[in-house]
Formats: structure tokens, sequence, C-alpha cells
């Protein structure tokens, strides 16, 4: 079965939301080499309309001009990239496709596509990383944790009712400060008072 994972920058008060306009300046050969390690490398993205749109109007471009980052807009073309929409699209970019069969059905079907178990990556598309932690669905949730505090904007989990429990899988701490965590979806940690924590406080 193959895993759901998503990469997303955000910031240390939990922005993701236009991350062009405070995260280059943490950008390093670290980051670089984590982005490339997973949208550098999939086969499959998966993405919201917004993510796709501002994708679609950037790296064609950027292979097209064989800069720096031609290579990478390569991979990103020669990708597979399936995009999650409620309204018709007309697509401008190689290798792109609608996902059918509304959010959770389709991407149930896709995690059990044979032939492959190739990790779906997700960039961005915070909208769509919302809605598949709720599912169940989501196995990876990759944060690069900037140390800025945007202090504005739209944030990766909205209020809610219900906490969303994680277990964190790796971390990593890059020159800039930004902290590259990994996180899967876990079981509720069941409950505890006060009076369960006290005891683990140092003895004096």
């Amino acid at each position: 079965m193959r895993k759901i994972k998503a990469q997303l920058f955000i910031s240390l008060d939990g922005v993701v939301e236009a991350p062009d306009q405070w995260h280059f300046p943490y950008f390093n050969e670290e980051m670089g080499a984590a982005v490339d390690a997973t949208l550098g490398r999939a086969d499959t993205l998966l993405l919201g309309r917004r993510t796709y749109d501002s994708f679609a109007g950037a790296w064609p471009g950027r292979e097209a001009a064989g800069g720096e980052d031609a290579p990478f807009a390569k991979v990103l073309g020669d990708a597979r990239k399936i995009v999650v929409s409620n309204g018709p699209l007309d697509f401008t970019w190689r290798n792109c496709e609608q996902l059918h069969g509304g959010l959770v059905a389709g991407v149930t079907a896709l995690k059990e596509e044979p032939g492959t178990d190739a990790p779906v990556w997700i960039s961005g598309s915070v909208s769509v990383v919302r809605q598949l932690v709720a599912a169940g669905l989501l196995d990876e949730l990759n944060l690069l944790v900037h140390p800025i505090a945007v202090r504005g904007g739209m944030r990766l989990f909205e209020e809610a009712p219900t906490p969303v429990p994680l277990e964190l899988v790796s971390a990593e701490t890059f020159t800039t400060g930004v902290l590259n965590l990994v996180y899967a979806v876990a079981a509720a940690p069941g409950e505890a008072t006060y009076d369960d924590a006290k005891t683990h406080l140092p003895q004096h």
C-alpha cells in the first residue's frame, strides 16, 4: 500500500500561508537536500488546486529557461500530478490528472494502487492535508519549522474541538535554526491529570 506524505514550510507560530514572503532567507543546502529527498524524488504528487496553479504558473517556465533550478523543475514536470478540485480543470502542464470520486475515496484508491509502494507526496495544499489528517489517510507530516513568528496568515491546524496527536519520527536541526521534523499521526495519548504528572517532577 502506498503511503501519503506531506511536506510544508511552517513558521514557529504555525503559519503556512505565503511562505514565499518569509521562507527564502532560511533556504540553504540543508533545506535543498531535504526538499530534494521528498519532492525531488517523487514519482507522484497530490496537489490542491491553488498549489497546482502556483506550481504550473512557475515550474514549466523554469524548466524551459534552463537555469540552475531546471533539473528540479524537470523532475516535477515528469512526475504524475494528481490535482484535487471540485471544479473542472484545464491542464497546461504535462502529466496532470484530476482526482475523481471525492478526496477520501480518491486517496483511498490511490493508496491501494498496485505495482508500486513509492509514497505520494503533497506539497503545501493545506486544505488537502487537513482533510486527510481528519480522515486518517495521511501517513507522515514533514514540517520544516522556521525560527520566525510570522504573526498573521493561515495556520496549519485550525481551531477544532478535537486534538490531533502526533508521533515524532525524526528530527534534524539545520544551521539556520530550521527544524526538519517528521511526524506520523498517532493514537490518542489517553487521559492524565496534574496528579499523574507531578509524580515525574524532581524531588528536592
